[in-house]
């Protein structure tokens, strides 16, 4: 299986259609509810809301997740009855396999119910219809990398003392995402001299997107969040909970943390952790929702 332990819950959706072709008398009996094995699109509709939920059963690689709504709808053609299946949960990854074998079991029950009366009929044309939510959702387009900022709040990093692990999981990431790293420095845990940095790249160098790594904690010495609030044209509270919400999901250590996220001349400032493994969680966290923020920022 693939590992979506990473993944955050979005809505999914999902819709699948296929067909069974049977001769016009069996299509009249169907409507009329006169096969002798009883309703047929309401057993099919029984038999496809069972499969959606076990399809993780028989289909190897696919996740177990709960499904919030399931249903299975028969449509009639001149040649065929086609049913179809649409599948919605709130989760961490698509419903399309759902949907998909919703409709196959439909199928497979109404042709069970039907092979007495007819030999040659027929199935076919099972295909995903439609599919949303998800990353592919969320993705906005650029002309332009959005331009980032690196900055490592974190004196005994900047002295060699300690190594700047967080650093290099935060360029590993954004090689996947429509970015640009223009600048990355380290800085000293002193309030006047970042304030001088921040500034600059805000209100000079136009970045668009500065990261504050590190000094998020909760003792006096750790200086990130205060700065984002000072420097601040206006809070963006959410960034901060999203980061915060993801984090407590995986450790509890996570509501220590100052996550906080402001807006100074266009440019959005974002306070995430120091560690590794902190850093990584919020950029999940983060992306691909954050930057449809910078799509609105370029228009204002």
């Amino acid at each position: 299986m693939i590992d979506i332990s990473h993944k955050r819950s979005s809505l999914r959706y999902a819709k699948a259609s296929g067909r069974l072709f049977a001769e016009a008398p069996i299509l009249e009996m169907i409507k009329d509810k006169k096969i002798p094995k009883g309703d047929v699109g309401q057993m099919a509709r029984s038999a496809g809301i069972q499969a959606a939920k076990r399809t993780s059963d028989w289909i190897v690689f696919c996740h177990s997740l709960p499904l919030d709504w399931v249903d299975i709808f028969m449509e009639f053609e001149p040649e065929a009855v086609r049913f179809t299946a649409e599948v919605r949960t709130v989760w961490k990854t698509g419903v399309e396999m759902e949907a998909m074998t919703a409709v196959s079991a439909a199928l497979l029950n109404a042709y069970d119910m039907l092979k007495p009366l007819q030999t040659d009929i027929s199935l076919g044309d099972i295909r995903l219809v439609e599919k949303r939510g998800g990353k592919s959702d969320m993705t906005d387009e650029f002309d332009q990398p959005v331009r980032v900022a690196l900055l490592t709040i974190d004196t005994e990093k900047k002295s060699g003392r300690r190594t700047d692990r967080a650093a290099e999981v935060i360029r590993n990431f954004l090689v996947k995402q429509p970015v640009e790293i223009v600048t990355e420095e380290k800085l000293n845990e002193e309030a006047k001299e970042a304030e001088r940095h921040i500034i600059r790249l805000t209100d000079q160098e136009q970045a668009e997107l500065i990261f504050l790594c590190g000094s998020t904690g909760p003792t006096a010495n750790d200086i990130t969040p205060g700065l984002i609030r000072n420097l601040s044209d206006r809070e963006v509270p959410g960034i901060g909970e999203a980061m915060r919400q993801y984090g407590l999901q995986r450790t509890p250590h996570a509501m220590i943390s100052g996550q906080t996220a402001g807006i100074r001349n266009r440019s959005l400032m974002i306070a995430i952790p120091g560690s590794a493994r902190g850093a990584e969680e919020s950029l999940h966290a983060l992306f691909p929702g954050i930057l449809h923020i910078f799509n609105i920022l370029r228009r204002s």
